[in-house]
């Protein structure tokens, strides 16, 4: 057993950056527990051109903390303040990476130039290239052996330990398994947990492998969260997990069918649009307009989305994009004014969609052939995945758990964002969370409080530990995931999966099998509430999609955006082992003007962290 000030459990970028900033705010007693510096989301993933969503600076557009705060709320429930502190710490932690060696483009004159991404009316984002979340944490991870802070690897977190004072929750440690089997307690005043998204819960997922994702710990010890349903679906290779958004698709490559074997290829996509001409432009759309999006359903590029998931869940059959020659019947001249001026600019009007993807982004050739795919030769298998969690557990403007105290969830496990976000948003979200905790950790708890005696002689024993298989992930659950809580829902069928979900929690008490059932519990509770198809979540019922879909099985169920001014918030009771649901106001956009001498003295008093 050993005790901390402050206790970290994740090493992605957004971990990392709160250890960095714990000892920038004078906080020496800290210690980072994680499964290993190699496994985390962030430096696993990327995409075509990951990319880091931020305030613009460049150039005559004008920018403001609000107007990105308004970007940020517009997408629907999510809360005004929250969106607020995202979009005002934005360039704060943009500049702290890029003073750790991170190198986002600048052009001769040093200003940041970005690019407009999905659910973004401005050129806000920017990127390193293909793996600008691992690039910041390589930088991250080279300033946390510079600070020497302590770093247990190969220590995988089984339970949260939470302590009951006065009526009041808060957080006290965590137990870990180390790498042999052994138990170890830690006691902490605080906690930040930022063990990234639940990409272990689904069988179709673009998630690292290694990633499993522990939400279901926090949720087993009551830990409110917030928006569970709203999570992110898109197209991703298979083989190689890997989102084919950006230039993968920008440069229009066939898609194509097989059986099971491989055998009988055809292309499915062009009995859906009503020429070739606009199923190519759709095609190049999908590049940007990502990830899935109901909105972008009938008639537009998300159809696509549906019909692979179509493809491959409802007909058993595997999907492939073909890099080496062109969808039938393609012809430029035929291409939106926007796709074409795009491939004209690029300088990318070329013979198949291979060379046009060499021409625009050879890394993203390069990227693949360094994990044995040749798309010069090879066809590239891919589905519908899990990409992200928009919900999470709930946190306070500071990042805190709004119903544990002293436990901090940042990164992807916590529930900041509504129901879309812009693309990299979410890199922005975990550095400012980092950011947050450790500032409210250090102005507010300093001082150890913890009865630690009390602690320690109330710890349970080993034996009793009930998440003792938290190591394996059971099959049957990601199955359940990907089938009912993905990207299309029918209540239905749901109930019938919430009720099996919950029983095979009570049978084998994993954490992964009570995440998953908290999960479909959360969806069922938002699909009978009526908020009908809205994000990444088709809810079958109404409108017919296609006429060449059965309008029984193939039809939505319109949005009721009454709901885009609420949030869900979802707690389980591990005492009664109850759920509870409810609605609550989205909080607006708060309206500041600050007079300077004022908000200096509140700054100085510390009334900013009460």
């Amino acid at each position: 057993m050993r005790t901390v000030h402050t206790l970290i459990i994740g090493s992605g970028a957004a971990g990392l950056c709160a250890a960095i900033r714990l000892r920038a705010e004078g906080i020496d007693d800290i210690l980072i527990a994680t499964e290993g510096f190699d496994r985390s989301t962030s430096i696993n993933t990327g995409s075509d051109k990951q990319t880091y969503y931020k305030l613009s600076f460049c150039g005559h557009q004008t920018d403001s903390p609000y107007e990105t705060a308004q970007t940020l709320f517009d997408n629907g429930s999510m809360h005004g303040d929250i969106a607020l502190v995202e979009a005002a710490l934005s360039a704060r932690t943009f500049f702290h990476l890029v003073n750790l060696g991170v190198r986002f483009p600048t052009d001769v004159f040093g200003q940041f130039v970005g690019y407009k991404t999905d659910h973004d009316p401005r050129q806000r984002a920017t990127s390193v290239g293909p793996y600008t979340s691992r690039d910041m944490c390589l930088a991250l991870i080279r300033q946390v052996e510079l600070l020497r802070i302590p770093v247990c690897e190969h220590f995988c977190c089984i339970e949260l330990l939470k302590w009951e004072e006065q009526g009041e929750s808060r957080i006290c440690g965590a137990i870990f398994l180390d790498d042999a089997d052994r138990l170890v307690p830690i006691i902490a005043e605080n906690v930040i947990f930022a063990v990234g998204g639940p990409g272990g819960l689904y069988e179709a997922s673009v998630y690292p492998p290694c990633h499993k994702g522990g939400i279901g710990l926090a949720l087993a010890i009551g830990a409110e969260a917030r928006n569970l349903p709203e999570s992110q679906f898109g197209i991703a290779s298979t083989k190689f997990r890997w989102n084919v958004s950006g230039s993968y698709m920008q440069v229009i490559p066939r898609f194509v069918s097989t059986d099971s074997d491989g055998h009988h290829p055809r292309e499915f996509l062009q009995d859906y649009f009503d020429s070739s001409g606009q199923l190519h432009s759709n095609i190049f759309l999908k590049g940007y307009q990502w990830p899935f999006d109901v909105r972008k359903v009938i008639g537009g590029s998300s159809m696509i989305d549906l019909l692979v998931y179509i493809e491959t869940v409802e007909h058993c059959r595997r999907v492939f994009l073909d890099y080496r020659a062109n969808p039938q019947d393609f012809r430029f001249d035929r291409l939106s004014v926007e796709a074409y001026d795009y491939l004209a600019k690029s300088s990318a009007l070329l013979g198949t969609p291979f060379e046009r993807l060499e021409a625009m982004n050879p890394h993203a050739v390069q990227l693949y052939a360094a994990h044995g795919i040749d798309l010069r030769k090879d066809m590239l298998e891919v589905a519908v995945c899990a990409q992200h969690n928009n919900g999470g557990l709930a946190g306070t403007i500071w990042w805190e758990s709004t119903n544990i105290k002293h436990f901090f969830p940042i990164g992807e496990v916590n529930g900041s964002h509504g129901i879309a976000r812009p693309g990299g948003s979410a890199l922005n979200s975990g550095q400012v969370g980092a950011f947050r905790a450790a500032e409210l950790i250090a102005n507010q708890y300093r001082n150890r409080t913890l009865p630690l005696e009390a602690v320690m002689s109330n710890l349970q024993k080993p034996d009793s530990l009930p998440f003792r298989s938290f190591r394996t992930i059971p099959k049957s659950v990601r199955c359940r995931m990907s089938q009912f809580g993905a990207m299309v829902r029918r209540s239905g069928d749901l109930e019938i999966a919430v009720k099996d979900a919950w029983q095979q929690f009570q049978n084998d008490q994993n954490p992964f099998s009570l995440a998953h059932a908290i999960y479909l519990d959360a969806i069922l509770f938002a699909v009978g509430s009526g908020v009908g198809s809205r994000g990444s979540g088709l809810v079958v019922g109404g409108k017919p999609i296609h006429p060449k879909l059965d309008a029984n099985r193939w039809s939505l169920q319109p949005e009721n955006e009454t709901y885009q001014d609420k949030v869900l918030s979802s707690c389980y009771d591990p005492k009664t082992r109850e759920m509870t649901h409810r609605w609550e106001q989205r909080r607006p956009i708060p309206q500041t003007n600050p007079w300077f001498e004022t908000a200096w003295q509140e700054f100085q008093n510390g009334e900013i962290y009460k």
